[in-house]
């Protein structure tokens, strides 16, 4: 329980610090919204196109918008030494890991929220027939993707060239969640209901996130401790 009032105490303190800069949240939704308007003119958004390829092209935006927001996850704390504070504070690894992954997954999710009514509107997508299970599947991709992302920005904030290091280190590493959610999200756009031959992926998809994250935290105390 200690870890994980902790837990909480440190996503709050990271929402705080963004909604009152909201120096992540105007760059990234801005970011997500002009790759959305720009792929709209790239491509035929026609409904073939849209239940081949549009599960993709969401995906490439959300998983580009979560590199920005993971990557301030312990960049913030740089400045006056404030990740040495945190990491000398009573709060474990553990709990560190948790409120970070837990504050970019908040952050990430609501961008998500948004960008889903302008994906509709620039490629005239009815998409809120399955809105149940788009949600649910929005929220597991987007927990992998802030569980990795979380873990990999505490490996690669001391090095000068993080914003590089970061995705090279997070998009292969997320390969399995991100096929999973392309999939399933091609699916569930088109209106229909998950097909018992698709369940694989959500199995994949489930089982990635409970993997990465039992290893993040178990390891998280050695990665933030060095």
């Amino acid at each position: 329980m200690t870890t994980l009032r902790h837990a909480a105490t440190i996503a709050a303190k990271d929402l705080r610090s963004e909604f009152r800069t909201k120096e992540s949240i105007n760059s990234t939704l801005s970011f997500s919204v002009v790759i959305l308007l720009l792929f709209s003119f790239a491509f035929d958004p026609s409904p073939d196109m849209i239940a081949e390829f549009g599960g993709g092209l969401l995906w490439m935006v959300f998983a580009f918008a979560g590199a920005l927001i993971v990557n301030r996850s312990f960049a913030r704390e740089l400045p006056n030494d404030c990740i040495d504070v945190l990491v000398s504070s009573p709060a474990s690894g553990a709990a560190l890991f948790l409120g970070k992954a837990v504050a970019a997954f908040v952050l990430l999710f609501g961008i998500e929220c948004v960008c889903l009514p302008v994906f509709g509107v620039f490629y005239n997508i009815t998409w809120w027939r399955s809105i149940g299970g788009l949600l649910g599947v929005l929220a597991l991709g987007t927990w992998a993707l802030a569980c990795a992302g979380t873990f990999f920005s505490a490996l690669t904030v001391n090095l000068r060239l993080r914003e590089l290091m970061l995705p090279m280190l997070l998009y292969p590493m997320l390969i399995p969640a991100l096929l999973s959610v392309m999939m399933l999200t091609n699916t569930l756009l088109t209106g229909q209901a998950i097909p018992d031959d698709f369940t694989v992926w959500l199995r994949l998809l489930i089982g990635f996130n409970v993997m990465f994250t039992t290893l993040s935290v178990y390891l998280a105390e050695t990665v933030l401790v060095r």
